[in-house]
């Protein structure tokens, strides 16, 4: 049975691309069969994360407006077999998408036999965004352990609870799951960054994932390759973790959240 998750965020630049693009390959890398659709439409960004954009020849609203089919717009990974791209249109503005016309290449992914499909939201609460979470099973929300990322998740949480077809049809909600990017423990330990338990206790959600602050995140992007495909980095070990308990491992432990500690030198000179 095919799952929808929407990756959101209430603010922007908190990694919520970057976030799609590592769980779009982890699950991929599992062997499902996964698709991720970039819904910023004006400001496709996924193409460049994944290093195809390239071969971006038809997008999104070319599907739906029936300029061309979903197999000739969808592109295909050249890392993983079984995970294709959907990209949004760089030329047209968000009132291009419609509920109908997502509804319609939704069904023709879960028709075609796709185990997940990623819906890679804009930050905010505009019309992308919610037609991005509109259909989804569960969702991905991506925040910055800072008071101005965390507010505007809360208002993300709130649409989430009212303003999704599960919603307006009074089934069961769409499972929610937060994901915490650029923690940096010694921050925390400063008082200069919230704790997780801070995060957990102010939006009321359970943790799948904690991504370290580093460097490598940057470099992947600029590489386009998903950083969860750099296998040596902490990031791409975080992202492997956080798919894991997405697909049902909760007992896995969370790394990367404690402080280093200190060496005999570092201790005795302040290092």
């Amino acid at each position: 049975m095919t799952e929808i998750i929407v990756v959101t965020s209430g603010k922007g630049g908190v990694g919520k691309t970057t976030t799609s693009a590592s769980l779009a390959c982890g699950l991929a890398r599992t062997g499902k069969k996964v698709a991720v659709i970039d819904f910023d439409i004006g400001l496709r960004n996924l193409d460049l994360i994944m290093g195809c954009e390239r071969r971006v020849v038809y997008d999104f609203v070319n599907v739906i407006n029936g300029d061309c089919t979903l197999k000739q717009a969808l592109i295909k990974d050249k890392r993983i077999d079984t995970l294709f791209l959907l990209a949004a249109s760089q030329t047209r503005d968000k009132d291009a998408l419609t509920a109908e016309g997502v509804r319609k290449v939704l069904d023709e992914l879960i028709a075609d036999g796709f185990d997940f499909i990623l819906c890679d939201s804009p930050a905010g609460i505009e019309k992308g965004a919610y037609l991005a979470m509109y259909y989804a099973d569960r969702a991905v929300v991506v925040v910055n352990p800072e008071v101005s990322s965390v507010r505007d998740s809360d208002r993300i949480l709130g649409l989430l609870a009212s303003k999704t077809e599960r919603a307006e049809k009074g089934v069961e909600k769409v499972r929610e799951h937060l994901l915490l990017t650029r923690y940096s423990p010694t921050r925390v330990a400063a008082g200069e960054m919230l704790s997780i338990a801070d995060v957990k206790d102010i939006l009321g959600l359970d943790v799948i994932g904690v991504i370290p602050e580093s460097p490598q995140v940057l470099s992947a992007s600029n590489a386009g390759t998903p950083v969860i495909m750099m296998d040596e980095s902490d990031a791409a070990a975080a992202y492997g973790d956080a798919v894991a308990r997405l697909l049902g491992d909760e007992s896995l432990p969370m790394r990367f959240i404690d402080e280093p500690k200190k060496g005999f030198f570092a201790r005795v000179f302040g290092g």
